[in-house]
């Protein structure tokens, strides 16, 4: 008999690195999108590893958007990246950092600069050296705007820049002082070689040729997409060698077949939703809910709906209560969230406008703006459970007020890609989520004007404001009372809609061991899958 174990990993036992951002991005898919942007899978079986050794096989829901660690920002092309390629050091959710290539970080006491020293003798897997040349070369590329994901590496309107003091020593110099600089430098890029890539002078594109050569635990030997990405042990990797030597990353994009694979053993590994873990009670299956610091949300796309007044009327039509339960079922698997930060993080606060449901004050809102029968489209992932049950309960909530609501389920990039035209798209309203990460600097990706992330298409002078400040200030006190406006002010707005920070559920076959010594984490699933066994 079969007996079915559920473990819960919470926040604090995890690690928070690189920002992802979600924000046009299915819920129990892909997690700047979480969205496939190439072509749709298949559910066809990858090719078995022929290279002796046992083999993990963990099912996704699409392509990753980008194997280029220089600008990759969705799940499954970070956790790519990070089987790959490695960072200077991670974060924890606490604050606490844990080193990678890095032996040391040193900031100055003037808060202008970093010194970081490598760790001696890592080699790259095609066995060259690490060197400083390879983490300026990096950062270098990365702080290039053109590349697709340079503002964290920006203070103001001026870069971070890196120097090589020797072959082990990086010297960053900043602008001015800044608080979140330090966990920007330390884990917001993976290193990429010099010597290999040296020649490339644009790095904007989704792939490096050759397309992986990286100080990781594993290799990428094979990508046929649409179908898997199979990767084999690092035999240069600075870690303990891995304890399974094969890695298949499934395509797999229907629901319904990678849970049926995860019971039969077909595959090791798959995120499910809440309605799919009592099917899995007679499988050989453990169940671990993890918290990631994800905000799952209704967007407004502004220019669309200019009229803040029925922005609010939208938001105090809707029961956010009512919707979280509709998409995850039971409180255990969501916390409510009221603002642009998850509720876990130390700079949150509650004390902002929440719009608690009030079709009364809905109603003269929009009598108001002269905005009655008022008729808006929602854009959101139609091959995602969790959206449809959102979006059908939103509609039903909103018509109570009189707001019409015309649902529009779509694939996942050319929703991103729709709200990304601001007020040409065909969108008024969409659903997604993202994870920033611990620093609230961060999150002036997605709100700030003008910014890489902003698929609201929202600007405020006074938001933007607020986050200069919030960058520089250096009193932790300070720091908090600035953010709290800015959470305040973005909420009076009305563009942005919290719903929950939602738990991620991975579902393991039980002969996979050491899954809590590879830890999982926001993003990436595991700190390190060279962690796992097989039992």
């Amino acid at each position: 008999m079969t007996t079915k174990f559920r473990r819960t990993v919470t926040a604090a036992g995890a690690l928070l690195a690189v920002p992802l951002l979600l924000a046009a991005c299915s819920q129990n898919t892909t997690t700047p999108t979480e969205t496939s942007a190439l072509p749709a899978p298949t559910t066809s079986a990858p090719a078995s590893a022929e290279t002796g050794g046992a083999t993990f096989t963990y099912a996704i829901s699409g392509d990753p958007s980008s194997l280029n660690p220089i600008n990759t920002g969705d799940r499954w092309g970070l956790t790519v990246t990070n089987l790959v390629y490695s960072p200077l050091a991670r974060v924890e959710t606490d604050g606490t950092m844990v080193n990678e290539l890095a032996e040391s970080i040193t900031p100055s006491d003037d808060g202008l600069s970093v010194v970081v020293k490598l760790k001696p003798g890592i080699l790259w897997s095609d066995g060259e050296p690490l060197t400083a040349d390879d983490v300026v070369f990096t950062y270098t590329n990365k702080a290039v705007k053109a590349n697709g994901n340079a503002d964290l590496l920006w203070i103001g309107d001026a870069p971070i820049t890196a120097t090589a003091v020797d072959d082990l020593t990086v010297r960053f110099d900043l602008p001015s002082p800044s608080a979140a600089a330090l966990s920007n430098i330390a884990v917001e890029t993976y290193i990429i070689p010099q010597h290999i890539y040296g020649s490339v002078t644009d790095f904007s594109g989704a792939e490096l040729d050759p397309l992986a050569v990286g100080t990781g635990p594993y290799k990428l030997v094979e990508y046929q997409r649409g179908e898997y990405l199979k990767f084999e042990a690092n035999e240069n990797y600075y870690g303990d060698p891995p304890g399974i030597p094969n890695i298949v990353l499934r395509i797999v994009s229907n629901a319904d077949t990678a849970k049926a694979a995860l019971q039969t053993g077909e595959v090791d590994a798959y995120f499910v939703t809440p309605n799919q873990i009592a099917d899995l009670a007679a499988a050989p299956v453990d169940v671990y809910p993890y918290a990631e610091g994800r905000v799952a949300y209704l967007g407004v796309v502004e220019p669309k709906v200019p009229d803040v007044r029925v922005r609010q009327a939208l938001f105090f039509s809707l029961n956010r209560t009512d919707i979280d339960l509709a998409a995850f079922l039971d409180p255990q698997y969501f916390q409510e969230a009221y603002s642009i930060l998850p509720p876990s993080n130390p700079y949150a606060t509650t004390d902002l406008e929440k719009y608690d449901q009030d079709v009364d004050k809905a109603k003269a809102l929009l009598a108001e703006a002269g905005a009655e029968g008022v008729k808006l489209v929602l854009g959101y992932a139609g091959n995602d459970t969790l959206q449809q049950a959102e979006a059908a309960l939103i509609q039903s909530q909103a018509a109570a007020a009189g707001i019409t609501i015309e649902l529009s389920g779509v694939d996942g990039t050319a929703l991103y890609d729709e709200i990304e035209k601001g007020a040409d798209s065909q969108f008024d309203l969409f659903l997604g989520g993202y994870i920033m990460g611990l620093d609230p600097d961060a999150y002036s990706l997605l709100f700030k004007t003008g910014a890489s992330a902003n698929y609201f298409s929202y600007s405020n002078p006074a938001t933007d404001t607020l986050f200069e400040q919030g960058a520089i200030e250096l009193d932790n006190a300070q720091r908090k009372a600035i953010y709290a406006d800015l959470q305040a002010q973005i909420a009076d707005d009305a563009v942005f809609y919290a719903l929950a920070d939602n738990l991620k559920i991975l579902g393991i076959n039980q002969r996979i061991g050491g899954v809590d010594q590879a830890r999982l984490i926001p993003i990436y699933t595991f700190e390190n899958f060279a962690k796992l066994t097989i039992k």
